[in-house]
């Protein structure tokens, strides 16, 4: 392969990589699976070889951990304040609705109100309402974070399968 097309391809890739890494500050936009095409373009590219097909396993191991932390940790932290299964779900669903129909703030708009008006018309207790929408939140944030350290581990797994 010439010298240019591999310097392109890792240009490229970085910059698709790092693109999904800062996107993951939108809530529903896949960050972590953006990286993983980005690796999977560069191993077609320029050839996985022995230490490219470990890292991009582990590379693919990460997307997946990282794609359900996403759900489990925002219904869990609800859930553990007293939110209903049911309602959890119809919650999340309405926030993928909501960036759908108004990105990209609709999804962070649309799913702590659906959650805090069916939790408020099932208990009708404000407060209790309000405190699970709080675990929400909070679950957010975790997942972000976890997200976030996930997506910079499967880029740094790049870099050492580019660079090594």
């Amino acid at each position: 392969m010439p010298l240019w097309l591999e310097s392109f391809t890792v240009v490229v890739t970085a910059v698709i990589m790092l693109t999904g890494l800062f996107g993951l500050i939108v809530p529903i936009f896949p960050g972590n699976v953006v990286i993983w095409l980005a690796a999977l373009f560069y191993g077609i590219v320029t050839g996985f070889g022995t230490l490219g097909w470990w890292m991009f396993g582990l590379m693919t191991v990460l997307m997946i951990i990282a794609t359900l932390v996403d759900n489990v940790l925002m219904g869990a932290k609800a859930r553990e304040n007293g939110a209903a299964w049911g309602i959890i779900l119809l919650a999340l669903l309405g926030g993928v609705v909501g960036t759908f129909l108004f990105p990209p703030l609709g999804g962070l708009i649309a799913s702590p109100l659906i959650l805090f008006g069916l939790e408020y018309w099932h208990l009708k207790d404000y407060e209790k309402a309000f405190r699970i929408v709080r675990g929400l939140i909070l679950g957010w944030g975790l997942a972000f974070v976890a997200r976030f350290g996930i997506g910079l581990v499967m880029v740094i797994l790049w870099g050492i399968w580019a660079f090594v």
